[in-house]
C-alpha cells in the first residue's frame, strides 16, 4: 500500500516509524546496535553518532511525501544532521521536527494524524 504521510519517533536506541493515511497505518520498529550509550554511565567523550542507524530508519522513511520527526531528546536532531548532510532528497520531506516524550505507537500515529489535519496538509 502507499502511504503519503510517515511519522517516526526516535531516541538512542529505537525507532518507531509509522506510514499512514487517514484510515490506515503500517508500523516498523528498528532498534540500534550500537552499545556506546549505556544507562547510568556519565562522559565526557561524546560519542559518534550511530550512523547505521539513522541510515536505517531514514531508509524507512524515502517513500513518504511528507515526514513528521519527533522524539525526548537530542537524537532526533542529529537524525536530522545526518539527513540533511547524506540524504537531502528524504530531509527536504520533513514538514515538522518536534519534541514529544514516550507514546505508544497508538498515541503516536493519533498525534501525528492530527499533526497534518491542523497543519491541513492531509490528501
Amino acid at each position: 500500500m502507499s502511504f503519503q504521510h510517515a511519522v517516526v519517533w526516535l531516541d538512542q536506541t529505537e525507532a518507531h516509524v509509522i506510514h499512514f493515511t487517514r484510515d490506515d497505518a503500517e508500523t516498523e520498529v528498528i532498534k540500534t546496535t550500537s552499545q556506546h550509550k549505556k544507562a547510568g554511565v556519565v562522559s565526557n567523550n561524546r560519542a559518534e553518532e550511530d550512523t547505521t542507524y539513522m541510515d536505517e530508519v531514514i531508509a524507512a522513511l524515502t517513500e513518504a511525501k511528507q515526514i513528521l520527526v519527533v522524539g525526548p531528546g537530542q537524537e532526533k536532531l542529529a537524525l536530522m544532521r545526518h539527513m540533511t548532510k547524506a540524504h537531502a532528497d528524504t530531509a527536504d520531506k520533513v514538514v515538522s521536527v518536534e519534541t514529544v516524550d514516550h507514546p505508544n505507537d497508538g498515541e503516536l500515529l493519533t498525534y501525528a494524524r492530527k499533526y497534518f489535519v491542523k497543519s491541513d496538509l492531509t490528501h
